[in-house]
């Protein structure tokens, strides 16, 4: 079925993300998972061609599109490449970008955006604890008043980017007694005394993506790196996670359907019994289960991408996005492995490392589970 939720200015702009990916970042994927990272040269290319700095204000030197059909079309770009390429490029200009254009003021605007929008300064935010997982109002970070600043403690795990920013937006607990309603949220620049980062994770997918632990030892920080209002962290991560999780589900959506498109092809190429596989019924009647499982799938991400547009996305919505195509994604994405057959086990076969990196999507940005709970309590159970 043709999609309708975007115009010439949207595809125009896809054009573009294409083209980019082609020239600067496929030729190097080899090299970007055996380097467990993207270099920062990726980082300052995508820069220059305005993909980092879509939701920034011109003046900061952003695009400042205004239309978040636009991050959508970024993401779904980067999703058919691979899973790491809209991780990454999502965490810092889908989910970060938020917090700082929204919650920042004036100087922490002038200090951080613009070398946000060039990928000079390349972000991560941290949530997730080594013992707290999708619940993040059990956080044990703590930033603790010290005179004109604070002093963060504690230990964050899973932050993607985490090898390599310059800058994280770090959730602390600053009044305890308040439990969730005392969380405020830093941002803590990672040449400070007393910060580190631990292991680079050995994850079983997205090997281009520097996943790490971080750990704040005493460290530092000054009011002036409190993004929003002292205690309001929680609240802020609420708010823009429904964002977080849309993305995930433009991505999920998008990474399978460019496999299955590649594995339907391949039905057709590959020969068993002296014809095609695609010609045997078996084959055929999973794959057309495939494809319109993604494209029913697709109908109701691109309302939900259109609400978000119109800011009427509801955290529920988010969360029933988020969860149902990464359970999508997984089922196609596994199928797709069993169509390509023993093939489909080699790592040198995408199929096979898109399967490997796409098991993640039930976990991050809150668990299958935790979606579910939230769409119960929706219903009043």
């Amino acid at each position: 079925m043709k999609r309708s939720i975007y115009d010439e200015d949207h595809e125009a702009f896809r054009s573009s993300v294409r083209e980019f990916l082609d020239r600067e970042v496929v030729p190097d994927l080899d090299e970007h998972a055996s380097n467990h990272g993207l270099p920062r040269d990726f980082w300052l290319a995508a820069g220059k061609q305005g993909f980092l700095g879509l939701e920034v204000p011109e003046q900061y030197g952003g695009m400042e599109a205004g239309d978040y059909r636009f991050n959508a079309v970024l993401t779904e770009e980067l999703a058919k490449v691979n899973m790491t390429l809209p991780s990454c490029v999502g965490i810092h200009a889908d989910i970060v970008a938020p917090y700082l254009v929204h919650l920042t003021n004036d100087e922490q605007k002038e200090r951080w955006l613009p070398r946000f929008c060039t990928g000079e300064l390349l972000t991560a935010i941290g949530m997730t604890e080594p013992s707290g997982g999708s619940d993040l109002a059990a956080l044990r970070t703590t930033a603790v008043r010290d005179g004109d600043g604070w002093i963060l403690n504690g230990s964050k795990t899973f932050i993607t980017n985490g090898g390599s920013a310059d800058l994280v937006v770090v959730a602390a607990r600053t009044s305890p007694e308040k439990k969730a309603k005392g969380i405020s949220l830093f941002g803590v620049d990672t040449s400070a005394e007393g910060y580190s980062v631990g292991r680079v994770l050995d994850k079983v997918g997205q090997d281009e993506s520097d996943t790490a632990e971080l750990a704040f030892e005493d460290v530092r920080v000054s009011n002036d790196d409190l993004i929003g209002e002292l205690d309001t962290g929680f609240i802020s991560m609420m708010q823009f996670l429904p964002q977080e999780r849309l993305g995930s589900a433009v991505t999920n959506l998008a990474h399978a359907a460019q496999i299955l498109d590649e594995t339907v092809a391949y039905a057709k190429e590959r020969k068993a019994f002296g014809q095609p596989i695609g010609s045997f019924q078996n084959t055929q009647f999973l794959l057309a289960d495939l494809v319109t499982r993604v494209e029913v799938t697709q109908a109701y991400v691109d309302q939900c991408v259109l609400a978000h547009t119109r800011g009427e996305l509801t955290a529920v919505d988010a969360a029933k996005a988020k969860w149902w195509t990464s359970q999508v994604q997984n089922d196609v994405l596994d199928h797709c492995v069993q169509v390509f057959g023993g093939y489909g086990y080699m790592n040198e076969y995408r199929v096979a490392r898109a399967w490997r990196d796409a098991r993640v999507t039930k976990i991050w940005a809150g668990s299958n589970e935790i979606m579910k709970m939230l769409i119960g309590r929706d219903l009043g159970l």
